[in-house]
Order: C-alpha cells, then sequence, then structure tokens
C-alpha cells in the first residue's frame, strides 16, 4: 500500500530562512527517484535546484512559480510504497551544500491550518493516488497576544507596508491572516479615495503614497541587510594612493606573450594582495564581538565583486594565498561564469576574509566601498588611464591607477593600514618587488 509523504522546504543554512519559486522541474503524476532534483528556488544567495528525499509519485505541488515560502513550508507530496519492515519510509538523508533535506529546526517551524490557504495553489492527483496531509490545527489568538499569520514573510509584508495586522481579518482557517488578506488590504489603501482636507493641525501621514515599490528581496535583499549591518558595527576609514601601473601592465603583457594560458589583471592584484596580507595579517582577520577578540586568520579567503544580472555577488577564492597567478586567474574565471548563471553555491558565497574590489570596471576612479561583513578589510581598484606622472625626474604619460582601502579601525591603526596599501601600490609600480615572497 502505497504512503503518501510530505517534503518540505528544507534548511537552507547561512542564516536563510525563506525562498522563492522560480521553476516546477516536476509535475503532479511524474514519478521522481530518490534525489531527483523538483523545484528550482532562489534564496538571497544563489539559485539552487532542490532533491527530493523521497521516491515515487508526484500526488501534490504547493506554491506557484514567484511565490516566497519560509523554510518548513509543504514543497510536494509523493507517494511512496510501504517499506519492508512496516515502519515509516526513509529518505535518502543526502544533502545539498548549504541545503539539507532533512526538516527545519524546531524553532522555524510553523503551524499549519487544517487545509490548504487559499493563497496557496495546491495541484493534486486523481483521488485513488492522493491521501490526505497531516496538518495540526492553527493556533488561537487570545487577547493580547501574537496575531495568528500564515508565515513571516506575511508579517514582513504587513510592516513594509504600514499595515497593523490586528485592525485586518484573516481568511484562513480560526481567522488565520493568509498573504492575500495582507496584499487586498494594500490594494485597498493605494485604491482608497483622496482624504477631504485636514485642518493644518491634522498629522502628515508617515506612509508613501504612489510610485512604484520593488521589494528588497533575493540577492538585492541580503546585499542591503549586509551592508546595513556593516555600518551600524564597523567603524571603518578609508586611505587611498595614486599609483603607476605602467610596469605591471608590461609584465602582464610579457607573460601573455610567452605563451600558456593568459594571465588576467584582477589574478596579478589578487597575488599582490596576498603578499601584502601576508605582511600585515591584521587586516585578514574579523572581531568577535561576544568575545571581545580579535580573530586572526591562517588562510587567505579571497573575496571578489561580480555584478550579475540578479545583482552584487561576492564569490569566494578559497585558499588564494596557496594559488599562483594561473590558477587564480582560472578560479576567477570560473566562478564569474557561475555567477552569472545564478549557480553560485552557499560554500562559494561564504567563508571570505578579505575582499577585492575592482570597481575600475565600471569606469570610475575611486570609491569608499562598504567592507564586507564581517571581514576587516577591502582592497579597491579604480580604472586605469593615461595620466602626466613624473617618472625618473621628467614629466610623461604614464598609466595611473587609484587604490583605496577600507579597513576595520578596531583591527588596525592607520599606521599598519598604510603600510599595507603602500606595499601594494610597491608592487604595481615596481612587479619584481613581489620576488620576494615568491
Amino acid at each position: 500500500m502505497a504512503q503518501v509523504l510530505e517534503f518540505k522546504l528544507p534548511d537552507l543554512g547561512e542564516g536563510l530562512t525563506e525562498a522563492e519559486i522560480v521553476r516546477w522541474l516536476v509535475q503532479v503524476g511524474d514519478v521522481v527517484a530518490v534525489d531527483q532534483p523538483v523545484v528550482e528556488v532562489e534564496t538571497a544567495k544563489a539559485m539552487v535546484e532542490v532533491p527530493c528525499p523521497y521516491g515515487g509519485v508526484v500526488t501534490a505541488r504547493f506554491g506557484e512559480e514567484g511565490t516566497e515560502l519560509p523554510v518548513g513550508a509543504p514543497l510536494i507530496t509523493v507517494a511512496v510504497g510501504a517499506p519492508a519492515s512496516g515502519g515509516p519510509a526513509e529518505g535518502s538523508g543526502n544533502v545539498l551544500v548549504g541545503y539539507g533535506t532533512s526538516e527545519a529546526p524546531a524553532r522555524r517551524r510553523r503551524v499549519r491550518p487544517a487545509q490548504s490557504p487559499p493563497a496557496a495553489r495546491v495541484t493534486a492527483a486523481a483521488p485513488a493516488a492522493a491521501a490526505p496531509v497531516p496538518a495540526a490545527p492553527a493556533a488561537s489568538v487570545t487577547a493580547g497576544g501574537p496575531v495568528p499569520v500564515i508565515s513571516p514573510l506575511v508579517r514582513r509584508l504587513a510592516r513594509e507596508g504600514g499595515l497593523d495586522l490586528r485592525e485586518l481579518k484573516g481568511s484562513g482557517p480560526d481567522g488565520l491572516i493568509l498573504r492575500v488578506d495582507v496584499e487586498n488590504a494594500l490594494r485597498a489603501a493605494v485604491a482608497a479615495p483622496e482624504p477631504s482636507p485636514a485642518p493644518a493641525s491634522a498629522p502628515v501621514p508617515s506612509a508613501f503614497t504612489g510610485g512604484q515599490r520593488v521589494p528588497l528581496k533575493g540577492v538585492r535583499g541580503a546585499v542591503a541587510d549586509k551592508l546595513s549591518r556593516s555600518r551600524r558595527e564597523i567603524p571603518d576609514a578609508t586611505c587611498w594612493v595614486d599609483a603607476d601601473a605602467t610596469e605591471l601592465m608590461r609584465a602582464r603583457a610579457a607573460m601573455n606573450a610567452a605563451g600558456g594560458p593568459k594571465i588576467s589583471l584582477l589574478a596579478l592584484l589578487a597575488r599582490i594582495c596576498t603578499a601584502a596580507l601576508a605582511r600585515f595579517p591584521e587586516l585578514n582577520s574579523t572581531v568577535d564581538l561576544q568575545a571581545r577578540e580579535i580573530v586572526r586568520f591562517d588562510q587567505v579567503h579571497l573575496g571578489f565583486a561580480a555584478q550579475t544580472e540578479r545583482g552584487l555577488v561576492v564569490p569566494v577564492v578559497r585558499d588564494a594565498h596557496a594559488r599562483d597567478a594561473e590558477g587564480l586567474t582560472a578560479e576567477f574565471a570560473r566562478l564569474t561564469d557561475v555567477a552569472r548563471d545564478g549557480r553560485l553555491t552557499p560554500a562559494e558565497l561564504t567563508g571570505g576574509t578579505f575582499t577585492l574590489n575592482n570597481y575600475g570596471v565600471f569606469g570610475v576612479d575611486g570609491s569608499t566601498p562598504i567592507i564586507n561583513h564581517p571581514e576587516a578589510a577591502m582592497l579597491g581598484v579604480g580604472r586605469i588611464v593615461p595620466k602626466p606622472w613624473v617618472h625618473e625626474g621628467e614629466l610623461a604619460v604614464r598609466q595611473v591607477v587609484q587604490l583605496s582601502l577600507t579597513f576595520d579601525h578596531r583591527v588596525c591603526d592607520g599606521g599598519t593600514a598604510g603600510g599595507f596599501l603602500r606595499y601594494v601600490a610597491d608592487c604595481v609600480e615596481q612587479p619584481a618587488v613581489l620576488l620576494r615572497t615568491l
């Protein structure tokens, strides 16, 4: 006898609590194998295909493409054959990197209503192949207690729209407030007629009206949260210097003319960064606020800013200090291609210890970048352009670049930061300086 099992959106890891359904990979009635991807979702980190730990026939799907689901929400139900022991069926237990197929932690689990809410789309197979999905009753509301809401996403939607949930009447079981209830209330507020002129003493409404609202979600929302946290927690400072990059450009041209894989300018700058961090390890660190300690890292996991259609992401090159220019070039190219395809894994987006930001590709000379929390520093590189420069006592046209270092003033003082930046500039101006560390 077949047993119907419910597969829920797994724990996403890295503090992620929600995902948006991008594309369903299976239909109701399809036969799926263990660990077969069934849906493609987009998180604040990347897009990922979620595998189902059960094998059998898909009997229902939950959620339209384009809707957001919290961790622990049902994705699909699968009719599987009864196990030989008569006990409950077991999944594969396999996990994606950062995306476990196990259930979400208890603190993230939400109470499901006795029936599927109208806002969720449930596509079911024929009654003979389907079975009811067990569900717990919705939480009842008590005077002065919390307002029953279907998910944290709905609560956030109401907060961003300036709605008081206690003034809404939920259409779900036992008055549960659904997403459709909040959306209808927001639409009604926008469509409401303009009020009659108020006396001069009337308060000015705090909510913005009109214009276009773009949700801060996905990659853009994650970037906003991280940058805001960086500004709140890190007392940063920036120093900068102009450097003559003519010799570095000549060295790169000579390398590429000698044959073999082409060396990218970013790889050479990364090699300079790792050499500088070996001399100034204070900048390859983070601050543990709870322990009130500075944690210095032995390895350099180098992040680099990459612009994609989905927004700015910062892939991480693991053990950059142990890679040569060819290896760095290849890894930068691989991660950039994966980032543009939206296929970076959480492991490729986290764990950085220092970030290199080549904003010169956007045609700008300088910037004061925001540190990629929880790191302690970021090196910015502007465009390399011909400029008048005094070279060997004579005025000449040279290839000049502006370098900027934004650093956490808790991990070091200006002397250390200035020493790091000056060493980087010296290597840019005289690449032979790097021979000391090769």
